[in-house]
């Protein structure tokens, strides 16, 4: 069983069409493309500006993906007592950078959308050093470091210049053609929630009833709290740097939402393909609980808001 001290760390059957159709696949990495094209429409120059002469940004992503949340994950791997199998995968999913449901979400709580690309770009390219730096001061405890050496930089570098580079082209999109960068970004927002839709159905499809029977309680709760405490974390950084409250939700959710494909391609690249079937849920429930506590956190801040403009309208 993944997770319990003491116990064979052999995989778990795993059922044909793990990994995904590679079709599947496609559609998936043109959709996230799409998105993040988007979501660079949405950024304007002159605030970006801002934002690089005043790198809180790049600080607050730094603090937040490479020092809160790999602690966090470290400690909670420690206190549910997690063999190594399942340590290795909490922990990856724990140093990766941020990933882009972060950007939409912050969309979606009138947040600080350049502050937002800001840090998941910055995390994307800290990423790049610092992902196997902490993943070698953090596993030490469960696995020889020198597994931290077969970690490949060649996927981190992938999934940044596919961050990056459709991010670039939408700020040029939206620079030369303000109109066209409007329709863009209610594209991507669709496009994104169509890609959720997707890994939701293939989450279930995958681990089915069985194989989530015997996922160890330990495993589910880890994915629960994990992004429910990353969003705590995060907030509580920007409230220290006394940032406004749309700053405050919007480093938030760049802190608990990580970059869960980037974890799955390392999990898929690095380790032995009999061991995927055992390391290659946790990414997939943390996709899933990170979405939907993130839900959470914006249906609570529109009920919020909507209860705020009430009260203006009636006084």
């Amino acid at each position: 069983r993944l997770g319990v001290p003491g116990s064979d760390p052999s995989p778990l059957h795993t059922p044909p069409g793990i990994p995904p159709a590679q079709g599947l696949s496609v559609l998936v990495g043109l959709a996230l493309c799409v998105t993040m094209l988007g979501l660079g429409c949405a950024v304007e120059l002159g605030q970006l500006g801002q934002q690089l002469r005043r790198p809180v940004g790049v600080l607050l992503a730094l603090l937040g993906q490479f020092v809160a949340m790999p602690l966090l994950a470290f400690l909670l791997a420690l206190l549910f007592a997690l063999d190594e199998v399942a340590a290795v995968a909490v922990l990856l999913c724990g140093c990766c950078p941020g990933g882009n449901l972060s950007n939409l979400m912050s969309v979606l709580v009138d947040g600080d959308m350049n502050l937002s690309i800001i840090m998941t770009a910055s995390s994307t390219l800290l990423a790049l050093f610092l992902m196997p730096l902490c993943l070698w001061v953090y596993s030490r405890h469960w696995i020889n470091t020198a597994l931290v050496q077969l970690l490949p930089l060649g996927a981190v570098s992938l999934t940044l210049g596919s961050t990056l580079l459709p991010i670039g082209l939408g700020v040029l999109v939206r620079y030369r053609h303000p109109r066209a960068a409007d329709l863009l970004v209610k594209i991507s927002l669709w496009s994104l929630l169509v890609t959720l839709v997707i890994l939701f159905i293939l989450t279930g499809t995958m681990l089915g009833p069985e194989l989530m029977a015997h996922i160890p309680a330990s495993v589910y709760a880890i994915a629960v709290l994990m992004p429910l405490a990353g969003y705590a974390l995060g907030y509580g950084l920007a409230t220290i740097f006394k940032m406004p409250p749309h700053c405050r939700r919007t480093v938030s959710l760049e802190t608990g939402c990580q970059n869960v494909q980037l974890c799955t391609a390392i999990l898929k690249l690095t380790f032995p393909p009999q061991l995927i079937g055992s390391m290659y849920m946790f990414p997939l429930l943390y996709a899933l609980f990170q979405s939907a506590e993130a839900g959470l956190f914006v249906l609570a801040y529109k009920i919020k808001k909507g209860k705020n403009y009430h009260c203006d309208t009636s006084r």
